[in-house]
């Protein structure tokens, strides 16, 4: 069991969506609900963008800036730290939210969404392509979550966190087919994911205070220990890519944890990937 160590006080309602990028100096999440991008400088600190009512997740552009999740659709900024311009909502109704995304080795965006009541079957995954196309590729999901593709990029790995497990699809012809389960029976709620340049997949472990690494044959090879219970989401990044990120929560929690929102980290042994990212 690996510890993680507390990188930054508790400085988010509901963190998420960690991602490391050079193009905008390192890590940066969100705190989800306050519409706000978080970027962790050098010296520790944490600098605060808002960008709307709901900031669901960020991944840099391969053309420079980055594309961030809004509330119902997404947002497109031209600089690292510039102000990014909502582009056409994807749906209507005001019960349902943007939550976590990511892209394919071909600059695909892959963003998902979940009814703020959580409702089974209100959410829908959402392939969008450089040139701005956008197609449903999942129209019956509860709590669309992480999404992650292998060295390769023949596999994808999703994470529907009320099914309690995580999927594999194969990809072909850049698209997802076949889906089929990868790991089951946990009885846990698989949040974000990640994976690493061996093909592992590390899972965050939302209620149970963990983040797991998965062979790409199903063994669990490592778990990562956090003070908090809320843990959301997980990436790779620091200059040899062999820092483990996680992002926390203590969105409605009557008795938070004193680090619950906070960003923790962790060393591993298998670095992750530069991260993939958004063509249009």
């Amino acid at each position: 069991m690996l510890r993680a160590e507390q990188v930054t006080d508790a400085v988010a309602y509901h963190g998420e969506g960690p991602c490391w990028s050079p193009t905008w100096g390192g890590l940066r999440w969100v705190d989800m609900l306050a519409g706000d991008l978080l970027t962790l400088r050098d010296d520790g600190s944490v600098d605060r963008l808002h960008v709307g009512d709901v900031a669901a997740f960020v991944r840099p552009r391969s053309r420079g800036g980055y594309v961030v999740g809004l509330e119902r659709g997404i947002a497109l900024a031209d600089a690292p730290d510039g102000l990014p311009v909502p582009q056409p909502e994807l749906w209507s109704d005001t019960g349902v939210r943007m939550n976590e995304a990511g892209c394919d080795p071909w600059g695909v965006l892959y963003a998902g969404s979940m009814a703020y009541d959580a409702r089974p079957g209100g959410a829908t995954l959402y392939r969008i392509t450089p040139d701005g196309q956008v197609e449903v590729v999942l129209d019956d999901v509860t709590i669309s979550n992480g999404i992650d593709f292998s060295p390769d990029g023949t596999l994808a790995y999703y994470d529907d966190t009320a099914t309690g497990r995580t999927d594999v699809f194969d990809v072909v012809d850049g698209r997802l087919t076949n889906r089929r389960p990868f790991v089951t029976g946990t009885d846990e709620s698989p949040d974000g994911l990640v994976v690493d340049s061996a093909g592992n997949v590390w899972v965050a472990l939302n209620g149970a205070g963990r983040v797991r690494c998965v062979s790409p044959d199903g063994r669990t090879l490592a778990e990562v220990e956090l003070p908090v219970r809320l843990v959301t989401a997980c990436t790779l990044g620091g200059p040899d890519l062999r820092d483990l990120y996680v992002t926390t929560s203590r969105e409605n929690l009557d008795d938070p944890e004193p680090a619950a929102g906070a960003l923790f980290r962790v060393r591993v042994d298998v670095p992750g990937r530069p991260v993939l990212p958004f063509g249009g």
